[in-house]
């Protein structure tokens, strides 16, 4: 089972530091997000000069932002400084995170997301100069990086899944019900084999929030309010989950933007806890990361840790689901 996590930025404990210890605590890889208040690109770079062996992704940085030139530039460059270690993920990422912050339309975002994949492997990897002329993302006679870093992609629905199957080496499924992940796949597998495309190259790694207490009810809650948050903020999630829990994903998603929090927390049953993350003590949460890592469609498991969590739980969670 190769076991990676994606490292929270959490109050009292550096997210550098916890990416540190994660290594001596036996995990795989180490991946950070980026939305706002740090790059999660400079972070990778000092967590690659402080580790030995564990590999780094970013897990994720949108397709908006940076040109898939600045992104090939940045995962070669990664990739380099880690010897090798480097995994770079993508995805859309939300309207109004690139609208809000980026001062983009949230236009296309699907085929930005296959333009920007599909320009970027080739900047790495193309025996020649590249010249792309896309719909939304073009590039001319750009020479080569002569690296090949694989390209994970967090897709969700159908159109997302169809860029994962064409052209990504992993596929980052978060919010994913467990009891779906394989069907999920399913469509992946049949659109890459009519693309001509070994489906068996794809890593599956889906996100999975964890969070470990003492107080198995304390870890349970802590990952309701993750799932409501998700759930009511982001249409995607809210449509992945809505799959298997379609009426909850609606009421959840009603009271959470009506701004009635606590209301939507209390909607998430403890079947959707069950089916979207871990929660509970050492023993417990242990027990259902090894029954979750051992299904059959999962390659690596993302531990993902509540960003309302504070830090000593996080580093707890984080220390609890290692394998030392």
């Amino acid at each position: 089972m190769h076991l990676g996590v994606v490292v929270p930025r959490v109050e009292d404990h550096s997210t550098i530091d916890l990416a540190v210890e994660a290594e001596n605590w036996g995990y795989d890889s180490v991946w950070l997000n980026e939305l706002w208040g740090a790059s999660s690109v400079v972070e990778l770079t000092d967590i690659a000069t402080r580790t030995e062996d564990i590999e780094i992704g970013s897990a994720i940085l949108n397709v908006f932002s940076r040109s898939p030139a600045v992104l090939a530039m940045t995962a070669t460059t990664l990739d380099r400084v880690s010897d090798g270690r480097a995994v770079l993920g993508l995805g859309t990422s939300t309207a109004r995170s690139i609208e809000n912050m980026h001062s983009m339309e949230f236009e296309r975002p699907v085929r930005r997301a296959h333009e920007t994949i599909d320009i970027v492997k080739q900047l790495m990897t193309s025996d020649e100069r590249v010249t792309y002329d896309g719909e939304v993302a073009s590039v001319r006679g750009v020479p080569p990086l002569d690296r090949d870093v694989p390209v994970y992609h967090a897709a969700l629905g159908p159109a997302n899944r169809r860029v994962v199957a064409r052209l990504a080496d992993g596929w980052l499924p978060h919010m994913v019900p467990f009891s779906e992940l394989e069907s999920a796949f399913d469509y992946i597998v049949e659109t890459a084999r009519d693309a001509d495309r070994d489906p068996s190259e794809i890593t599956v790694a889906p996100y999975v929030p964890a969070v470990v207490h003492e107080d198995s009810e304390r870890a349970t809650e802590e990952l309701r309010q993750h799932i409501a948050y998700y759930v009511g903020s982001g249409e995607g999630y809210r449509r992945a989950v809505a799959e298997t829990y379609p009426d909850r994903a609606e009421r959840i998603a009603d009271a959470w933007q009506a701004g009635d929090r606590g209301e939507a927390t209390e909607l998430v049953t403890d079947e959707m806890t069950a089916d979207l993350g871990i929660a509970g003590t050492p023993e417990q949460a242990q027990e259902k990361r090894d029954r979750i890592a051992d299904r059959a469609v999962i390659d690596r498991l993302l531990l993902t840790v509540p960003q309302q969590v504070d830090g000593e739980l996080a580093r707890t969670t984080i220390r609890a689901l290692g394998r030392t």
